[in-house]
């Protein structure tokens, strides 16, 4: 398991470079492609659009991120940046990314070749973040995001519909 956390932590320093310089290099651009893949390029399509929003509650200062998808309905989705989104993409293939994984080390004792072409096909990238939450820390990074800020109570109501 070491591999998923170095991806990590690379990821969460090249986050840090981009938010202590307010801009992006193209080696951040290429080691973020590297590590989230095509869901780097749907997400920077959400920032270049304007499409994230960050919620505040006031007095709290809790906060939470609202980003549009990519679809013709134009859906806001509820997005933790690190942790969680309310998309069906997060829980398809982030969520059972862990249960496809197991079920990938219970094969590799039978068939190293399938493992590693699996890993190759369905587990790329390394980072696992769906676009929302790529599109949310990134316009986070670059300041590139609407504040909104609301009451502590409407908050908790947008909350209370996960």
């Amino acid at each position: 398991m070491a591999a998923p956390s170095a991806s990590i932590a690379v990821a969460n320093a090249t986050w840090e470079q981009i938010k202590s310089s307010r801009s992006v290099s193209d080696d951040h651009l290429s080691i973020l492609h590297f590590l989230f893949g095509k869901n780097l390029e749907r997400a920077t399509r959400i920032v270049d659009q304007g499409g994230v929003r960050r919620v505040s509650g006031a007095p709290s200062g809790r906060s939470l991120f609202l980003v549009v998808g990519e679809s013709k309905r134009k859906e806001e989705y509820i997005c933790f940046p690190e942790n969680h989104c309310t998309c069906y993409s997060f829980f398809y293939d982030i969520v059972n990314w862990g249960e496809q994984l197991c079920v990938c080390f219970l094969i590799c004792f039978t068939s190293c070749f399938f493992f590693l072409a699996f890993s190759v096909t369905h587990l790329s990238p390394f980072c696992s973040e769906c676009k929302h939450q790529i599109a949310a820390r990134l316009a986070e990074a670059v300041g590139a995001l609407t504040e909104v800020e609301v009451s502590d109570e409407q908050l908790a109501l947008m909350l209370a519909k996960l």
